[in-house]
């Protein structure tokens, strides 16, 4: 079926959908490539560019200087978040393991990404420390820029006030909405990032870099990276080489093996410009409104609220459940509407569109409009194929 081909205009599942071609054209160079990012011998160029695409995306956070590594996804980004944290506030960690730390909490919100908890748990901190624990020690506050269910984002000129008055790390989750940084008219919804000491950010959602393509940007100028995760294997990070052995960048992951996933991004960027993904940004936020507005002219579409991003949840009320709203089953009902619907369209194979409840509310769907190929037609199909899946339960 189409819907299971994420680069169709109606594939509005998740947040990734389409690939600039830019961007494939990297992918097919570094897997006929296969090169392996892990020392400046084997990877000169691809060294240099990580560096140099790394350093752009800083410039955008408000950095002079910094560093930074790709990762493998934003989990991956959010855990070594933690870990740079946690070795910064307590080096011993390395050598002496977790038994040598106090009981160690982190402050998030209740909407973070799912890879909080679980950084928190592989690490050895624990999930029941992902909250405010009496008697524990804070050491890192993770804040979200565009949450994965309602596209929310932390106030975070407030939140690095509290940092840095009780010297917490505050890395800023910003692999959904980072790319606001890009725009002009919506990168004040970041107000504040320059501010962060990490932030994680993934070009191939909103800015469809094609997967994989996840950073970590950090402040620290004092190569913590490499002190946190440097093995100082001899056999690949010999010390007496001829060139720069800082250009060894291997001893910055946890990885051996590494992908040359920098090409993917810094050949779209060369290709399109700053301005080219300028209006990608701005031209999500377009739909996005189209789109809250239509559902406002039209029976049956219910807001969860007004989106802030390009994030739209809503409810899709069947005429049947109309005008009941304060009857007893009306939530239990409602519950059934998004899965019956979701089922019946990959049955039929129109389009994709993700559902979910959270907290105390009731099953609602979450369309996120960003892909380049989207236009209002696109939009106008959508709520028409909600309204024609939905129209007799």
């Amino acid at each position: 079926f189409f819907l299971l081909i994420s680069g169709h205009p109606h594939f509005f599942n998740q947040q990734y959908g389409g690939v600039d071609y830019h961007s494939l054209a990297g992918r097919f160079l570094t897997e006929a490539l296969n090169t392996n990012l892990f020392t400046y011998e084997v990877a000169p160029v691809f060294v240099l560019m990580e560096n140099e695409v790394l350093r752009g995306l800083r410039q955008l956070v408000g950095w002079t200087e910094g560093d930074g590594i790709f990762c493998p996804g934003g989990s991956t980004s959010n855990m070594y978040a933690m870990n740079l944290a946690r070795y910064q506030r307590f080096p011993q960690v390395k050598s002496q393991g977790v038994w040598a730390l106090p009981r160690l909490s982190i402050f998030t919100s209740p909407e973070s990404h799912y890879s909080v908890k679980k950084s928190a748990a592989f690490l050895g901190i624990g999930l029941d420390n992902v909250i405010f624990v009496k008697d524990a020690v804070p050491f890192l506050v993770s804040c979200t820029s565009g949450t994965t269910v309602q596209g929310g984002f932390d106030p975070l000129e407030h939140i690095a006030d509290i940092c840095d008055k009780h010297k917490l790390w505050m890395h800023v989750d910003a692999c959904w909405g980072g790319s606001v940084l890009f725009s002009k008219k919506h990168r004040h919804l970041m107000k504040g990032v320059d501010r962060a000491n990490s932030v994680a950010w993934n070009p191939h959602k909103m800015l469809v870099a094609g997967l994989q393509c996840s950073a970590l940007l950090l402040k620290d100028t004092t190569n913590l990276l490499k002190q946190c995760h440097s093995a100082n294997a001899t056999y690949l990070f010999q010390q007496d080489k001829f060139y720069d052995v800082n250009l060894d960048i291997g001893d910055k992951s946890v990885q051996c093996s590494r992908k040359v996933d920098c090409l993917k991004l810094w050949l779209m960027w060369k290709a399109v410009g700053s301005t080219g993904l300028e209006e990608r940004v701005d031209k999500a936020f377009i739909h996005a409104r189209y789109l809250v507005e239509q559902m406002k002219k039209r029976e049956g579409f219910q807001l969860l609220s007004m989106p802030d991003f390009v994030n739209v949840c809503f409810w899709f009320v069947p005429p049947s459940l109309r005008g009941k709203e304060g009857t007893e089953d009306y939530q239990e009902k409602l519950a059934k509407v998004a899965p019956v619907i979701k089922e019946r369209m990959m049955k039929q194979g129109t389009m994709m569109v993700g559902y979910q409840p959270l907290g105390n509310k009731v099953n609602f769907f979450r369309v996120t409009v960003f892909s380049p190929l989207l236009s209002q037609k696109d939009m106008d199909f959508f709520l028409d194929e909600i309204e024609r899946l939905g129209k007799d339960l």
